[in-house]
């Protein structure tokens, strides 16, 4: 259930928002499915289904099986298609009185790439890697802390939970499954969701605020401030 305290008056606003999906249109993972993995990897995913390895260790094993150069991967790290009105979403919100956090159970190696190439500094909670010639892209579990998650890496709802108990006024925007709990947190006007996150939302009765691309994100908590401040 969403936290019932009134956010001081003096603490910023935060939106938590993931990467893959909804700062971007496209999966760095279902890319590199179809464009990077040799045909022979195996089918990690049945293995997570089945319990026998964990979210975190299916994406880690993926991204070990790489082969191509780094050129490569970048290159298909820039069709993930960041939002081009990132930068300009972030500044809106900044000075609207908006805090912005990525998290995400991906990788933050391709992330800080598009990031940096956007000219947009925000914290991001995420897994750590390097890519290695000959031994792909090699994904790490974070280290232990308030945020961390043993099967993907990095517990989203913690974060939202925090910026909860710290009273502030929180929303979240994501896509897709992994991102449901730290949804669930907040209310319906302050959820953000498209694709698989839309679906389970609607499978539960929960409201949410439909989003196509992240500036529209940006946008809405943006109005929302100038309606509450002129109120």
């Amino acid at each position: 259930m969403p936290n019932s305290q009134a956010p001081s008056s003096s603490a910023r606003s935060l939106l938590v928002s993931d990467f893959d999906g909804t700062m971007t249109r496209k999966d760095f993972y279902q890319l590199a499915l179809k464009h990077l993995l040799p045909p022979d990897v195996p089918n990690y995913w049945v293995d997570y289904r089945s319990g026998r390895i964990t979210h975190f260790e299916a994406l880690q094993a993926y991204f070990a099986a790489i082969r191509v150069d780094e050129e490569a991967v970048r290159a298909i790290v820039a069709r993930m298609q960041l939002d081009p009105r990132l930068a300009s979403g972030v500044a809106d919100l900044d000075r609207a009185g908006w805090d912005v956090v990525v998290t995400s159970a991906g990788c933050a190696w391709y992330i800080q790439i598009l990031l940096s190439e956007a000219g947009v500094e925000v914290p991001v909670h995420s897994n750590p890697g390097r890519f290695e010639q000959g031994r792909g892209l090699l994904m790490e579990l974070p280290a232990e802390g308030p945020f961390f998650s043993p099967t993907i890496g990095v517990d989203k709802a913690a974060v939202v939970r925090r910026g909860l108990v710290d009273h502030r006024r929180v929303a979240f925007a994501g896509d897709g499954f992994p991102d449901l709990d730290a949804a669930r947190l907040v209310p319906a006007s302050l959820r953000f969701a498209r694709a698989d996150l839309a679906e389970a939302l609607e499978r539960e009765g929960l409201g949410f605020q439909p989003f196509n691309v992240w500036s529209e994100v940006a946008r809405s908590l943006c109005a929302l401030e100038r309606l509450e401040s002129s109120s």
